[in-house]
């Protein structure tokens, strides 16, 4: 890893209620070492992101947003705009994860607009791409990776890719207890890396952070991490429940040094 920062995000989805959603906050904050030199972030629902944001204080750990609108305060009913997460203490925010993509329906073009705007609001976008058991079947893997990583930074410069953390999620692997092998991994975190120095060149490669989003275990983060393409980890059930999501943080520690 060419000094890239391991980073380690916790995907809530549409888990938890406000008592346990503070409980969880709370004992990550206790349980992180925030000088261990890795980043993490969690990302809770929406509507508990103010109480949780006042839970972690202090503790180095980045508070995000699942999602966001790319338009500014207006008549948007039940969307959530960049302004009003930044006013909850939010910096990050996940754009195109495949639950958006798939249950929800987002296009590429609007998955784009939200990345830009996250950026242009001063916030880290961890982009998610990834393909289907259909698609990887059929051999599309490399395809569909380039294909939702040229679209989703379209018209984002290098100066604002530093802002950008690319989250791999084999949809197959999501939630399914499934995991791309190490090496199934790696080659395509490396693949998404030579294109990234295409599209801007090798030093903006070199420093972009590919993580890992498919089915994340204490079990396997080591494993996955230790690939000298995986820069971390996007994860979904473990962030649940905080011995294995501090696991997985203590997997990404040890990595970085």
């Amino acid at each position: 890893m060419a000094n890239r920062t391991t980073f380690i995000g916790g995907n809530w989805k549409m888990n938890t209620d406000a008592q346990g959603g503070i409980q969880l906050a709370q004992t990550l904050a206790s349980g992180f070492q925030r000088d261990a030199g890795v980043d993490v972030a969690i990302y809770p629902p929406f509507v508990y992101l103010r109480d949780i944001a006042a839970k972690l204080g202090g503790s180095g750990i980045t508070l995000g947003a699942q999602d966001a609108y790319f338009q500014p305060n207006g008549a948007f009913t039940g969307e959530v705009s960049l302004d009003m997460l930044k006013d909850c203490g939010v910096s990050s925010v996940l754009t195109g994860h495949s639950e958006r993509r798939h249950v929800v329906g987002e296009t590429d073009l609007l998955v784009n607009k939200k990345t830009r705007a996250a950026l242009d609001a001063g916030l880290q976008a961890v982009l998610c791409i990834g393909e289907t058991l259909e698609q990887r079947e059929s051999g599309k893997t490399d395809a569909i990776n380039e294909h939702q990583t040229r679209a989703g930074l379209e018209g984002i410069s290098k100066d604002q890719l530093g802002s950008v953390v690319i989250a791999y999620e084999p949809v197959w692997a999501i939630g399914t207890g499934k995991t791309a092998t190490p090496e199934d991994a790696q080659d395509a975190h490396a693949k998404i890396r030579e294109l990234i120095a295409t599209m801007y060149d090798q030093q903006a490669a070199d420093a972009i952070r590919i993580i890992y989003g498919g089915s994340m275990k204490p079990g396997n983060a080591a494993e996955l991490m230790a690939m000298p393409d995986i820069d971390g980890g996007l994860i979904g059930g473990a962030s649940l429940k905080a011995d294995d999501f501090l696991s997985i943080i203590r997997a990404g520690q040890a990595h970085q040094v």
